[in-house]
C-alpha cells in the first residue's frame, strides 16, 4: 500500500504557523486545529528563524534553494565532462586508424 501524501504546504502557511508560535500559540494547540503534526509546525518554525536571522544553526531557505540548483548544475557539469572525455577518446582512437597515417 502506498502511504497517502500531499500537496506540499504553502509558503504563506508555513511562515503563519511559525508566526502564531511566537505570539504564544502552543504548537500542540496548532496540531489540534490544523492537519500538520508536531514536528512538522516545529520544524517550520526553525526555518522561519533560520530565515529571519534569529538563529544561525542550519542553512536558509535561500541557501537551500542555492545549495540544490548548484548540486543540479555540478551534475550536469560531470554528465558533459563524461561525454567529452568519451568524445575525445573516440576520436583520438580514430585518428590513430586513419589510413595513410604512419604508426609505427
Amino acid at each position: 500500500m502506498m502511504p497517502r501524501t500531499r500537496p506540499p504546504y504553502p509558503a504563506e502557511f508555513k511562515r503563519q504557523m511559525a508566526e502564531l508560535v511566537r505570539a504564544g500559540c502552543s504548537i500542540k494547540e496548532l496540531v489540534k486545529e490544523f492537519e500538520p503534526c508536531y514536528e512538522t509546525i516545529r520544524n517550520w518554525v526553525r526555518q522561519t528563524d533560520r530565515d529571519d536571522g534569529l538563529t544561525l544553526s542550519g542553512f536558509t531557505t535561500q541557501e537551500k534553494e542555492e545549495l540544490r540548483k548548484l548540486r543540479r548544475e555540478n551534475r550536469q557539469l560531470k554528465l558533459e565532462w563524461e561525454i567529452l572525455a568519451e568524445a575525445a577518446a573516440w576520436f583520438a582512437r580514430e585518428a590513430g586508424s586513419l589510413p595513410g597515417s604512419t604508426s609505427s
